[in-house]
């Protein structure tokens, strides 16, 4: 698909996104270079909220879909290297905060609802930034988005309570799937909330991605070989924060493919539990690898265990040189100078899911730029009735 042209793809229905994909290392060079001009403006925000409280601030990630997602990825990797002596972070769907806020809003919290929007039109999005005003006593809002004229972004100017971040412009996916725009937020906000490491550490870490990354995109063909196997069900698992990568790698098939491959994900502890009865003869089962030592040992083990079991069209382990200690089939990564933690290596990981939704999308005859023709699913959601709340 890489390789085609403008032309082919578009006879595809796939010039869109293939080329939205495609581009995401250079969008990650970009968000770096946006987050270093903004790197004053950050610090000074984040230090201004540390000062209105004596007590931890909470800050919750939320957003709607794939935006969502972005949250269930951060928070596992934030509980590890983010600063816990000033923040408690929490994951949690706009389309959760709205149906029933006071289980996810505490009002005597000073809170930082950070807001993952593409558009920043969806309903959804709009009603929880009202809703964190309107309950929490002392609120502040990161808003990061790839639309300067959406609702979110236009909200957060003026505003000295809501700091907001826009992804690069070509970020802001013109396809049905979130592509770019998931990656370059989740990106920002790493970049934002990560204190382990030095803004130069950070720096590197992105340079090691986008080398990484490009690697993915110049094995397409090994990809397709997994993807030209007869099989209608795919299972993806990780550990961690490549737990939550699993979830938005599922769902990216289940969107493109209009449903036509059915998918789960779970942990890879989690998968015994139940869900591990989903797969047959005509499964694919693709396990994202933690560079976490102790982790990995549960992602090694359950793959050797699905292999074991000889049902599966394939089990395939995800992760860079050393890491995946299975003795069934690999995609490693190799290009990479040094191991990337699991909240970056999951961006690299990300391409590998995409190009697997791509590929499957145009397999099972469907168009991936217009996944949904029937319009059951848009690109904005549409239908969402906003009910007032009132205390």
């Amino acid at each position: 698909m890489y390789q085609l042209t403008k032309e082919e793809l578009a006879r595809l229905g796939a010039e869109i996104t293939t080329r939205e994909i495609h581009q995401q290392p250079k969008l990650w060079q970009e968000t770096l270079e946006n987050y270093e001009k903004a790197y004053e403006r950050v610090t000074s925000f984040l230090a201004s909220v540390k000062k209105n409280t004596t007590s931890r601030v909470r800050v919750i990630f939320t957003g709607a879909g794939t935006s969502q997602y972005v949250g269930d990825i951060l928070v596992p990797y934030l509980n590890e290297y983010g600063d816990h002596e000033n923040f408690l972070f929490q994951s949690a769907g706009t389309t959760d905060i709205v149906a029933a806020p006071l289980q996810y809003l505490n009002p005597d919290d000073t809170t930082i609802l950070v807001s993952f929007a593409r558009s920043g039109n969806s309903p959804e999005s709009v009603a929880a930034v009202k809703l964190a005003n309107q309950l929490i006593k002392n609120s502040y809002h990161i808003t990061i988005t790839c639309a300067k004229e959406g609702a979110l972004a236009k909200a957060a100017l003026g505003d000295e309570r809501n700091l907001l971040l826009l992804m690069p412009e070509d970020s802001n996916d013109k396809g049905f799937a979130m592509t770019g725009s998931f990656s370059c937020m989740t990106l920002t906000a790493l970049l934002v909330f990560d204190s382990r490491y030095s803004l130069l550490e950070k720096s590197k870490h992105v340079q090691n991605m986008l080398t990484l990354g490009q690697e993915v995109l110049q094995r397409e063909a090994e990809i397709k070989s997994f993807v030209d196997r007869e099989f209608d069900r795919i299972v993806y698992l990780g550990s961690g924060s490549l737990a939550g990568l699993a979830r938005e790698a599922q769902l990216k098939v289940l969107e493109l493919t209009a449903g036509k491959i059915t998918t789960v994900f779970d942990s890879s502890l989690g998968f015994r539990h139940g869900p591990k009865s989903f797969v047959n003869e005509k499964t694919l089962i693709f396990v994202f690898m933690s560079n976490q030592p102790y982790t990995r040992q549960y992602d090694c083990d359950i793959l050797e265990e699905v292999s074991g079991d000889q049902i599966a069209a394939g089990v395939i382990g995800i992760g860079q040189p050393g890491t995946i200690d299975f003795s069934g089939e690999c995609f490693e990564v190799v290009t990479g100078t040094d191991l990337l933690p699991d909240g970056y290596l999951a961006l690299v990981d990300v391409l590998f899911a995409q190009t697997i939704s791509l590929l499957s999308s145009v397999k099972v005859g469907n168009t991936p730029d217009t996944p949904s023709p029937t319009g059951t699913v848009n690109r904005v959601v549409k239908g969402v009735t906003i009910h007032p709340y009132e205390q």
